[in-house]
């Protein structure tokens, strides 16, 4: 069995940004230290990504619920770094051969763009220079677009999927799921009733510097809405963001995978389907060890933090 971990990580584009107490600070510092030490530790070779994207990528004029990215650029929202990502093409295509030789439909991006749901998870491991990572593959999951995000039971089963074609690498790998927790951000949807938002979730385009500043400004005015309880959105629910974690640690999905489609927005809010991202990576490995034994979880932090618009969690696991 080749060696294989698999990283849970939360992210939010309001991490340096808006103010959080040093409680909070050394909460998220202690988490993401443990979290980089333990990646140092495993050391690996290749790297599996999975993210989703916040109408900077994507858009609803051509929605996949998944897609691999042969070459990847991360635009440099908020504080992430922008550049290209250090992608593996013969591998991301290999990857996409694999799952549809194996009747999984994919989508290919042969030049996609992506935003701090993939870069800051690299940020914070390996930092700013994002061509300095391992060679990577790069899977986009829808976690916005109704009715194209993908149910739990798919989640799942492109996990494994990517998992047996892990089995024929020689490289240690690390999977990293970057998304979620709980969290309601002000991402719009076709919904919404300005025909000029509706329009700009739509076609994709580049934002003005203006656009992209006072969009940042309204994030970093939701958090502190949230922070001090004068938000409409939906609060954090540390509750459900541990059960999620506890599911993965137990390696019980086929249980997480009873939850609803529903119950997953009406509890941990609309963009908790991030949290997917989690569900995939953590497929991909086995329940047991080569020697029977549960895999070890020596990395499980958590921590809610309103005004970052983040039920923050970080949890590491390995064969």
């Amino acid at each position: 069995m080749m060696q294989r971990a698999f990283l849970g990580m939360s992210h939010s584009p309001l991490w340096g940004l808006n103010p959080i107490s040093e409680e909070e600070q050394e909460a998220l510092d202690t988490a993401t230290a443990q979290a980089r030490a333990a990646v140092q530790a495993f050391d690996p070779q290749f790297v599996v990504l999975l993210g989703p994207d916040h109408y900077n990528g994507f858009f609803n004029e051509l929605m996949p619920p998944f897609c691999i990215g042969s070459q990847a650029t991360a635009v440099g929202d908020y504080l992430s770094p922008a550049g290209a990502l250090n992608v593996d093409e013969t591998q991301a295509i290999a990857l996409a051969t694999h799952l549809m030789d194996a009747n999984f439909d994919i989508a290919i991006s042969r030049h996609m763009e992506v935003d701090h749901g993939f870069s800051q998870a690299l940020q914070v491991l390996w930092g700013d220079d994002l061509s300095r990572t391992p060679p990577l593959i790069p899977i986009f999951l829808n976690s916005v677009a109704q009715p194209g995000i993908a149910r739990m039971g798919r989640c799942r089963a492109l996990g494994e999927g990517i998992g047996r074609f892990l089995d024929t690498l020689p490289q240690r790998t690390l999977l990293i799921g970057s998304g979620g927790l709980s969290h309601e951000p002000p991402v719009p949807t076709l919904e919404h009733p300005d025909p000029a938002v509706r329009k700009r979730i739509t076609f994709k385009s580049k934002p003005t510097q203006a656009e992209a500043a006072a969009k940042t400004e309204r994030v970093k005015a939701a958090g502190m809405a949230l922070a001090h309880g004068e938000s409409s959105m939906k609060p954090l629910n540390p509750q459900w963001d541990k059960r999620w974690m506890q599911f993965l640690a137990e390696g019980d999905l086929e249980a997480m995978c009873t939850m609803s489609e529903a119950s997953i927005s009406a509890e941990g809010g609309n963009s908790a389907h991030e949290s997917k991202t989690w569900l995939v990576a953590r497929a991909a490995l086995p329940n047991v060890n080569e020697q029977g034994q549960p895999l070890s979880c020596p990395v499980m932090a958590y921590r809610a933090i309103p005004s970052l618009i983040a039920g923050y969690g970080v949890m590491f696991m390995h064969t």
